[in-house]
């Protein structure tokens, strides 16, 4: 087995005991010369040098999720969509006493081995990992909602929606497709299931906002469709607590609460968590921008933010679109600097806010860490 990166700085120790031939900071075509199948890394783009070169020559490109699809006999409930993938799957895995891995952070190839082959196992999938799908077949698969997002690596919404709606192409007719009311145009031959944020629940969702009801509509319809009843329903919408950097609360000083949501690395999923809260709010926006017009979140936050703090490479962008609106706004650079700067004017009954609306690869490895950071800072600031 080859392992290839294009860094020059990775921990070797576990690939090499597990006899993996390592090139790191190189994609020399000659490393294909003996490869039968390239299994591609969701971060790595289509256009890498050597995936570009495996598809000429006819070598499969395969996603850790297609892997780990043919090594597991297990069922798969698939769950997509641009916002709210994690807390979904994690939910669904309350409801059905089932392992969740995928983009949740486990390794769908990680269960290999240590499952049941009759466990159903609940996998959140990206459009990332989806754009290198060629057999994986959910038996469940669930859409949860479609918006512009990623469009710096799709070039555009078409290309980003037809990755996402992979997750039905290999369905059959035993097989179920759970998709908002009236989206059009599902492929594949599952059977269809519709959901809606209003619909019937056989108990209310623990966390809060409009959007996690809709996330738990979602889940309810899929749970029902492989046999759970609402009393085990129920009692996972009633103890389920949501999942980190979701809506998550870290902090709470004299009437000041604290909330991170980094995953809201785009639009859609900032606006979800500004209209979760009636408290005025001092908001963090901010990052590595995905292609996005902010002009709408800045028109949500109108009468909504008392001030909104700006970080990283978006935050001259998204000044422009709240100067525009009309919001208080601050250029602060970094995320301390930001979060100090909210402590200070915020009064009793704000809400600090972590939405960035961005991406976190400028300042951070990723939105654990940012959101990590964001935790640390307000409880020190609490303490």
């Amino acid at each position: 087995m080859i392992g290839v990166d294009a860094s020059q700085e990775l921990d070797l120790g576990r690939l090499r005991e597990a006899g993996v031939e390592l090139h790191l900071g190189t994609e020399e075509e000659r490393l294909l010369d003996a490869v039968e199948t390239v299994i591609k890394s969701p971060g790595v783009p289509g256009e890498a040098p050597l995936v570009v070169a495996a598809r000429a020559r006819g070598i499969p490109v395969w996603s850790e999720v297609e892997l780990g699809s043919r090594l597991l006999p297990n069922p798969i409930l698939g769950v997509t969509g641009t916002n709210g993938k994690t807390t979904t799957s994690e939910l669904l895995g309350v409801m059905l006493g089932a392992p969740v891995a995928g983009n949740v952070g486990r390794a769908l190839t990680d269960l290999d081995g240590h499952v049941e082959p009759d466990q159903l196992v609940v996998c959140e999938v990206s459009s990332f990992q989806l754009e290198d799908v060629h057999e994986f077949r959910p038996r469940v698969a669930v859409l949860l909602n479609l918006e512009p997002d990623h469009l710096d690596r799709h070039g555009s919404l078409d290309a980003y929606r037809d990755a996402k709606l992979r997750i039905f192409e290999n369905q059959g007719e035993g097989d179920t497709a759970v998709v908002p009311r009236g989206f059009d145009d599902v492929p594949g031959r599952g059977r269809r299931v519709e959901f809606e944020p209003n619909d019937p629940l056989p108990a209310e969702p623990r966390i809060p906002g409009a959007h996690n009801r809709e996330n738990a509509a979602a889940a309810t319809a899929a749970a029902r469709t492989l046999g759970a009843g609402d009393v085990q329903i129920a009692e996972a919408l009633g103890t389920f607590p949501g999942v980190a950097h979701r809506l998550e609360p870290v902090a709470e000083a004299g009437g000041v609460r604290y909330v991170n949501d980094s995953k809201a690395t785009n639009t859609a999923a900032a606006r979800r968590a500004v209209a979760a809260f009636d408290a005025p709010l001092q908001v963090i926006l901010g990052g590595r921008g995905k292609g996005e017009s902010y002009t709408d979140l800045a028109l949500d936050l109108v009468g909504r933010a008392r001030r909104a703090y700006l970080i990283g490479e978006t935050a001259s962008d998204l000044a422009t679109a709240l100067e525009l609106a009309g919001v208080d706004h601050e250029l602060s650079g970094d995320l301390e600097t930001a979060v100090r700067s909210a402590a200070r004017n915020a009064s009793p009954g704000d809400v600090v806010l972590l939405a960035p609306a961005a991406a976190s690869y400028d300042q951070f490895r990723d939105f654990e860490e940012r959101g990590d950071a964001f935790r640390r800072l307000a409880r020190e600031l609490t303490a």
